[in-house]
């Protein structure tokens, strides 16, 4: 849902222009180069008892810009897992604000007063000492204190917060509000990540452009500028002598930042919390988000519906329409696997209620049951404002528990969709249990499949400290519902509500406290809105997933708009309020790409774009793209006309072409969502992944790929009817066309027929793709036989293919073999000498026997084309005369210029195996 007036937050800048002007302190930009501080000594250093090393920093001489500095500070480094340093410091004097332990579990540091004895030991200590773990070393320079963190198995260095001359930066700054620090950077480094934003460069960091990480509620048609979500994580690609290697680098912090990359430099500059660097080894790009999730939380496994395709609108007046709509998508041939409704069920939009006039309850729960009996799911949005309203159950049990963030001792008052409402404080264990409650009330008046958990940066109409007005209704009921209409005024009178450095808040430097929770409201424990502000969507994302998991034991579904380091481990994410427009249709590619990085793979933008309404031509382009995206959903604005995909038969027919080839890929979907879950690792990656020595890919932002081996390379310009798209070295294979093939040695550029409703997949070599027949439901579409697609390289007379299949009772909460509702198997593939060889390695087979599910048949790409197929067993026994297994051979047909006489490929495909995918099996044959 949009959250302010759609056309107006292209204006931003000119709306808060007035409000910046009257902001007291120093610009970001003015003092982007000058000395803040004049950095700290090494004092005092020790071994911990943990193997750690813990020392004390005494400053060189204090200054006054931003805040006086704090005089002595502990820094500790820690090499916590054998690919994983961590280096965190701290006041060594007294707390400070950091993300809390219980949000997002991991070591905690000594305790301060276990070291503080420690700080005038050691009066002269070694101008350089290293600190060695199994692949990082650490090494730190006395005066000014420095350290760099280095990479043993190459000499690397990764992190460098020295200064020289080259580049000149300041020291480490370490002030109450202000916080700054930087590392060197090599020229050729690719940076990856640093969200959430909309990156016009595409998914490479761009030097000079503003990296500001704050949740705010402002469109993704803003460009560079802070959005919902705040992960402080880059990755970093180098390739030095045709050798990749790749580390991350995530500074856990929740307090508002600006990151400055210049290209040779990357400076934090901080509002507040500590410094708390985390070091990832990597060295592949899958190494880095294995690493990563495994101190974050790996993602949520998500259930088999959840990757069919959802349809929602804002502005679904009644059930009718929403009846007409699932209809609709039949009569049209186009899958549907989920209905949405934005608030227009709610009754007054007020959370957990249902509007009895326009969704009647006894014909709601009808439809409900006829879809569900189907396999199609309902999911309605959550906003977290709470209306303020005497008769309103959900507001009265909230206020009885104390439920509420606080200003002034009491509930801080704002505006959202119903008027005045007050916020939850997720901190608070009790508000978790109240949440948890009206989760399970709501459940029972409608028996929900998920949540959409919306606005939760928080969105705020109002700004400042706001009472309702008296003798005027608020809000009116007619006209935009997001005009604020409380009585409020500027709240500016605490150093947390006019912090001394401003951060670049919504690309213009707005207060940070506006259209949000003033940022000198508390929360539970005396905690401040001012350093929890983007924890926000995270902290209820948590009680969401524990109040829907509570309910019926079943595997939780959760969307969520504004999210943190760690929200992966518990909901999906859709990028937010975007346009109908061709750019931004090529953005979400990059954003996608962002958030696999950032450990929340279930990830897609808003197909069509949510405002205006989109062109027809964009509309197909757009379900050919977003039929890719992991999550992948249909949803519109209630001022834009409606643009389901059947609304257009042009739409129709490219959305059954792409949704068709989403729905047969269905089982490799849902083993990258296993593989995820278990290894952090992406479902649409960069090519780089990979190809990590491939430097052309490093900065591609318009093709992707699924997993390791299946590429979209779409249409994303206005008037094209063909691609110009990127093929890295290997052989690759159309999915349209299995004997289409593209090789190429050193990486290619192909033009690619690109017709309105064709969108180019193609599988790459070494591959073993497991496909199933498709459907309009997934869970019909499930039961359908398997297909296996086999890629060698082209012409290859030794090759070795691999691939996997996990397959479960997919609405079980936990995702994980050995409980006996699951089944993994590993799929081999290998030609050598004219002998092909299929086979299989099952884990826990019996789910799979009991489900019926088998492969119809296999096809076999590349193959030496020369002499005939013979030979053929399966499972140890010659192919009989009389069995129902056809056996074809075709010819390639090679794209890449190939020269006639070059030597013959084939595709090899059989037919009518019928072949249990619960038992392992094996089929080989001869070639020539």
């Amino acid at each position: 849902m949009v959250s302010s007036n759609p056309f107006a937050s292209l204006c931003l800048s000119s709306l808060l222009l007035t409000l910046v002007l009257c902001v007291n302190g120093v610009s970001t930009s003015s003092h982007n180069d000058t000395k803040i501080g004049e950095g700290y000594r090494l004092v005092s250093i020790a071994e911990t008892h943990d193997g750690g090393l813990v020392g004390f920093l005494q400053v060189n001489q204090k200054t006054s810009i931003y805040g006086s500095d704090i005089s002595l500070l502990r820094f500790y480094a820690k090499h916590e897992t054998n690919d994983r340093l961590r280096v965190h410091i701290t006041d060594a004097n007294k707390q400070r604000w950091e993300v809390p332990y219980n949000l997002l579990p991991r070591e905690q540091p000594p305790a301060l007063a276990q070291t503080i004895g420690r700080s005038r030991k050691n009066k002269d200590p070694i101008t350089v000492s290293e600190y060695s773990g199994s692949e990082l070393l650490f090494t730190y320079t006395s005066d000014p204190f420095s350290f760099k963190v280095k990479r043993k198995s190459n000499g690397e260095t990764l992190f460098d917060t020295s200064s020289d001359a080259s580049d000149p930066f300041s020291s480490l700054v370490f002030k109450d509000q202000y916080l700054e620090i930087s590392t060197k950077l090599p020229k050729d480094a690719s940076l990856y990540g640093l969200g959430e934003n909309t990156q016009p460069h595409g998914i490479k960091l761009y030097p000079s452009d503003p990296y500001t990480l704050y949740t705010t509620d402002i469109s993704a048609i803003n460009l560079n500028a802070d959005l919902y979500g705040s992960h402080p994580v880059y990755m970093d690609l180098r390739n030095a002598g045709g050798k990749a290697s790749a580390h991350a680098v995530l500074l856990l912090n929740s307090n508002g930042m600006d990151v400055f990359y210049k290209g040779t430099s990357l400076t934090y500059k901080i509002i507040g919390g500590v410094f708390d660097f985390y070091f990832f080894s990597g060295p592949s790009p899958l190494n880095v988000v294995d690493q990563y999730t495994q101190l974050i939380g790996r993602p949520a496994p998500m259930p088999y519906w959840a990757f069919g395709f959802h349809q929602c609108r804002w502005g679904y007046h009644n059930l009718s329409v929403i009846e007409d709509v699932v209809d609709s998508y039949k009569k049209a041939q186009i899958p549907l696997d989920v209905i949405w409704n934005d608030d227009d069920h709610m009754d007054g939009k007020k959370d957990f209620t249902l509007n009895q006039g326009n969704y009647p309850r006894p014909k709601l729960l009808k439809f409900l049951e006829k879809i569900h009996s189907i396999g199609m799911k309902y999911i309605v949005i959550n906003d977290p404002g709470i209306a303020v309203n005497t008769s309103y159950g959900v507001y009265q049990r909230g206020l009885a528990n104390d439920v509420f963030i606080k200003y002034d001792g009491e509930p801080f008052l704002a505006q959202v969709w119903p008027g005045a409402v007050n916020f939850p404080d997720f901190l608070n264990p009790k508000t978790v249990s109240w949440w948890v409650d009206e989760i399970r009330r709501f459940h029972e008046l409608v028996p929900i499949d998920g949540l959409w958990i919306d606005m939760n940066e928080v969105s705020n109409f109002c700004s400042g400290k706001c009472k309702i007005p008296e003798g005027k209704q608020c809000p009116t009921g007619t006209g935009p519902g997001w005009i604020c209409c409380l009585d409020c005024k500027n709240i500016t009178k605490t150093r947390w509500d006019d912090p001394p450095y401003k951060i670049n808040a919504s690309g213009i430097q707005a207060p940070i406290g506006f259209k949000t929770i003033a940022t000198s409201a508390v929360h539970y424990n005396g905690v401040l809105e001012y350093d929890a502000h983007s924890l926000f969507g995270f902290a209820e994302s948590i009680a969401t997933h524990k109040g829907l998991l509570g309910i019926e034991g079943k595997r939780p579904f959760i969307l969520s708009r504004s999210t943190f380091v760690g929200s992966g481990k518990y909901v999906a994410h859709w990028t937010g309020d975007n346009q109908g427009t061709w750019e931004n249709l090529r953005y979400s590619i990059s954003t996608m790409l962002n958030f696999g990085i950032f450990g929340v793979p279930m990830v897609g933008s808003d197909i069509c774009g949510f405002y205006p309404q989109p062109t027809e031509e964009l509309c197909n382009r757009w379900i050919e793209v977003g039929a890719f995206y992991p999550f992948s959903r249909d949803h519109a604005n209630y001022y834009s006309p409606r643009q389901e995909l059947y609304q257009w038969e042009s739409v129709a027919e490219s959305s059954r072409n792409a949704l068709g080839i989403r729905y047969r890929i269905l089982p490799y979907l849902y083993t990258l969502n296993y593989e995820a879950h278990v290894s952090g690792a992406p479902i649409a990656r960069p090519l780089f992944f990979s190809f990590p020595t491939y430097t052309e890919c490093y900065g591609l932002s318009t093709q992707f790929l699924l997993g390791s081996s299946l590429m979209i390379s779409p249409v994303l310009e206005q008037g094209k009817t063909e691609v110009k798209a990127l093929f890295p070295p290997g052989s690759w294979y159309s999915l349209l066309d299995l004997t289409s093939a593209i090789t190429s040695k050193d990486g290619i550029y192909i033009t690619l027929d690109a017709p309105l409703h064709v969108v180019n997949v193609h599988l790459y070599q070494n591959t073993i793709l497991p496909m199933q027949q498709g459907g309009l439901i997934s869970k019909d579409a499930r039961m359908t036989p398997f297909s296996l697609v086999i890629t060698f390289p082209e012409g290859a007379t030794d090759g070795e293919a691999k691939g996997n299949l996990f397959l479960d009772e997919d609405e079980l909460p936990e995702m994980t073999l050995g409980n006996g509702y699951s089944t993994y198997v590993d799929f081999h593939a290998t030609v050598k000498q004219g002998t092909v060889k299929v086979w299989s390695e099952v884990q826990e087979g019996k789910f799979a026997l009991d489900k019926g599910w088998y492969i119809e048949s296999v096809s076999v790409l590349g193959l030496d084309g020369r002499g005939a197929l013979s030979s053929l067993e399966i499972d140890g026994k010659p192919l009989s005369g009389v069995s129902d297994v056809k056996v074809s051979v075709s010819e390639h047909v090679h794209l890449d210029g190939h020269e006639k006489g070059e030597k013959k490929t084939v595709m090899v495909a059989l037919k009518g195996l019928n072949i249990s995918i619960g038992k392992n099996f094996a089929v080989n044959w001869k070639m020539g």
